[in-house]
């Protein structure tokens, strides 16, 4: 893989305070947008963070100008690694307060709710009760500014730029209790019998109910975004570099480009570069997916991270940094993680008008209670509107989609597969058509010497030693597969003189003071070189199976063929049937005329062949499905694969090939497996799934929660919904929606193949 990120805009990465529930997330994304230059702003409530892509540079202080201009804080992300250490740090310092604040509302609230059930508080017209509630009314107020006062805060700085978000709700339903609480104590007289009563233990037990579901559900997020941890623990600190012809250990914050630098058995390779000596296999399957080990040699190129399983080998740093494969693996995942599918844009708009239409139904239901409503009418009144405004706080709608795309995506992560865009997560399970282009993606891409067959009295070693001789300086990808299976073989090539190169049909030389021809069957014509009908059935034979077929000849006398094709990989086919037996459609793409890739498509279960298609033709064949409703995802890796893959409804590139199709795509597979898309899809399924799962809680949960607070079921039943149990249900619906999205983490779509 050559590159991962797209580097013709400029990306910022802040991080963000104050930001509580789903409003906050769409009052910060307008207000980035609204930045002249801004193209787009994308705000990830699970990590409190923003990634914004402008035209061109500007400067970050009119990003985050723009942030405290609306009530909220923000900081530029320099370095992830120590983001991530003091985002750690931040957290643990935020869940031991938040758990101090719990505690103390707790502690407070459950002796008062006791009290008021057993009914002993003596009554407001005596001296004594009249004192114990005053000495309440402190007590209540203390523990709201310590234990609630966040919420308050929030509250204030959403009314100054007139907005409302979910603290709003908490700071309007235990405010107005404890208010109406002092008013009851100090105006007694004026109220009626039947509303001389106070609701601090509903107030106290509503802020420990919410911190309580905020503690939970930090807890449960802490997972969600261990795919970047891991991938981050993943590189070692120090790295063994040669200098000054002595090996010394250093940080690897102080590698440069051209350093050589050692690796032994069982550590993990620092950064990346190229052998220059040594052998040996590495394990990169954190970066592709696959699970055997690679044999390296001198020229190979490695990977920062991946783990040196046997040999000893000295490499030359070609990436450090920001510029290493890892990380750009990670900013990408990260990207992944902060955009939104659809299905989040959608609860956004909700949300962006779901707490200003609460306030309302509060409203509403305030006014019907104190207008329509029985005795004490007030005390209704404030127990039904402040349950809804409890009840109904957005927290869980804001989760559902974020939650579910930073699993999802980091699960995909694990698997080799990165995805670009949380769209393509999303559209990748309502695909209908595979479309794959066969080289590089089903076949390995680089032709091979599959088959030698001689004539009789000569040998596989003088027909590949005199074909190699010939082709070692020919750049013709056929002479490099003759050429390396010589090398391979270990046989010693001789030298050529008088070579000629014949176009269309082949080459010519003198070894050892004989004339030597290779190449097609027009050659040996031309020559008129007589064939030999073994040989000559040979080819043909050869040549169904979509090898190409090269004819040696010395003097006047063919002494074998060689056989070279470009190899199916050996996992294409069962990937393939697996995508057809999830009920995809899959077509297989080729400038090859219709023979040979029929040939190659029945040796890997295709049917439906697109066959001598122009490169620039490929993304009007993608165009002609689509227009037949056909929801379409493409395969490939070359640059002529390109625009099909930004045609598509999803672009799937493999990771080896060329840095304009991974550009071009929305999901890049690492390895060359196309057990890759399988994986990808089937990741995509689950995810979305999971989406769906989070928001229909998430919305059922407000639909019906909301008209029993307010009192629907009342002329029926006679219950009201209790502000205390409306907290503690709201608190449970966030925790519940992000211990769904974890299910995720315990996925393994090889499992279920």
């Amino acid at each position: 893989m050559n590159s991962t990120v797209n580097k013709s805009t400029n990306t910022y990465h802040l991080a963000l305070t104050g930001i509580s529930c789903a409003s906050c997330v769409s009052r910060i994304e307008k207000a980035l947008q609204a930045v002249p230059g801004v193209q787009d702003a994308q705000v990830n409530l699970i990590e409190k963070s923003a990634i914004v892509s402008t035209k061109n540079e500007i400067s970050v202080d009119v990003l985050i100008h723009a942030i405290k201009a609306i009530g909220y804080e923000a900081s530029v992300i320099n370095n992830l690694e120590e983001e991530e250490s003091t985002k750690t740090s931040l957290e643990q310092s935020y869940y031991r307060h938040l758990t101090y604040k719990t505690a103390l509302a707790t502690i407070v609230g459950i002796p008062l709710l006791v009290v008021g059930m057993l009914n002993i508080m003596p009554s407001f017209s005596t001296p004594l009760g009249h004192q114990i509630n005053l000495g309440l009314c402190l007590l209540t107020f203390l523990t709201l500014v310590y234990s609630g006062g966040h919420f308050f805060i929030g509250a204030w700085k959403a009314l100054r730029t007139h907005a409302a978000n979910m603290d709003t709700l908490i700071a309007l339903g235990t405010g107005v209790a404890w208010l109406y609480s002092l008013v009851a104590i100090l105006f007694t007289k004026w109220l009626p019998p039947l509303a001389q009563h106070v609701y601090f233990e509903a107030a106290i037990i509503i802020i420990a109910l919410v911190n309580l579901g905020a503690l939970l559900e930090l807890r449960a997020r802490r997972h969600t975004s261990s795919s970047i941890k891991r991938l981050m623990s993943l590189q070692p600190k120090t790295a063994r570099v040669i200098r000054e012809k002595e090996e010394i250990d250093i940080p690897i914050a102080q590698l440069i480009i051209g350093d050589f630098v050692r690796v032994r058995p069982g550590e993990q390779i620092p950064v990346d570069g190229i052998v220059i000596e040594g052998q040996s296999h590495v394990d990169e399957s954190m970066i592709t997916g696959e699970p055997l080990p690679k044999e390296k040699n001198i020229n190979d190129k490695v990977v920062g991270a991946t783990l040196n399983k046997s040999g000893s080998f000295i490499f030359k740093t070609t990436h450090v940094g920001k510029d290493t494969i890892l990380a750009q693996i990670i900013q990408l995942v990260q990207h992944a993680q902060n955009s939104k599918p659809a299905l989040a844009r959608l609860a956004d708009q909700i949300a962006g008008v779901f707490v200003p239409t609460v306030m309302i139904i509060a409203i509403l239901t305030a006014l019907i209670w104190f207008n329509a409503g029985i005795e004490p009418r007030v005390a209704y009144m404030l127990v039904t509107s402040m349950a809804v405004l409890v009840i109904a706080c957005p927290c869980a709608l804001g989760l559902a989609v974020p939650i579910s795309v930073m699993v999802g995506v980091g699960k995909a992560a694990e698997h080799g597969i990165l995805i670009r865009q949380a769209d393509a997560l999303q559209q990748a399970c309502q695909l209908t058509t595979i479309v794959l282009d066969k080289t590089g993606t089903i076949t390995q891409g680089q032709p091979q010497v599959i088959g030698v067959y001689p004539a009789q009295n000569w040998d596989v070693q003088q027909i590949l030693t005199y074909a190699a001789s010939l082709e070692v300086g020919s750049e013709h990808p056929l002479a490099e597969a003759i050429v390396k299976a010589a090398k391979e073989k270990g046989y010693s090539l001789l030298p050529v003189t008088n070579f000629q190169a014949i176009s269309g049909y082949g080459v010519n030389g003198s070894i050892q003071e004989k004339t030597v021809w290779l190449g097609n069957s027009k050659l040996m014509t031309l020559q008129k070189i007589p064939t030999n009908p073994t040989l000559e059935n040979q080819a043909d034979h050869l040549a169904k199976l979509s090898q190409t077929p090269i004819y040696i000849a010395v003097e006047n006398q063919i002494i074998g063929i060689i056989s070279i094709a470009d190899p199916i990989k050996s996992d294409s086919k069962a990937a393939i049937i697996q995508l057809q037996q999830m009920g995809l459609k899959v077509i297989m793409i080729t400038g090859d005329h219709h023979g040979t890739a029929q040939s190659i498509a029945s040796q890997v279960n295709i049917h439906d062949v697109m066959a001598e298609v122009l490169p620039q033709d490929k993304a009007k064949k993608i165009a002609e499905l689509q227009a037949l409703k056909q929801r379409v995802g493409m395969v490939g890796d070359g640059i002529n694969d390109a625009p099909a893959l930004a045609q598509a409804d999803v672009g799937f590139a493999i990771g080896t090939g060329t840095d304009i199709a991974i550009e071009s795509a929305g999901i890049i597979l690492m390895g060359g497996s196309l057990q890759g898309i399988v994986d990808a899809m089937l990741i995509s399924r689950h995810t979305v799934r999971n989406m769906k799962q989070n928001l229909f809680g998430a919305f059922i949960y407000n639909i019906i929660g909301i008209p029993i607070a307010a009192g629907v079921l009342f002329p029926f039943t006679g219950l009201l919904l209790n502000p205390m149990i409306a907290g503690a249900a709201m608190a449970l619906s966030s925790v519940t929606v992000v211990a769904n999205a974890n299910r995720l983490r315990f996925y393994h779509p090889r499992k279920v193949i």
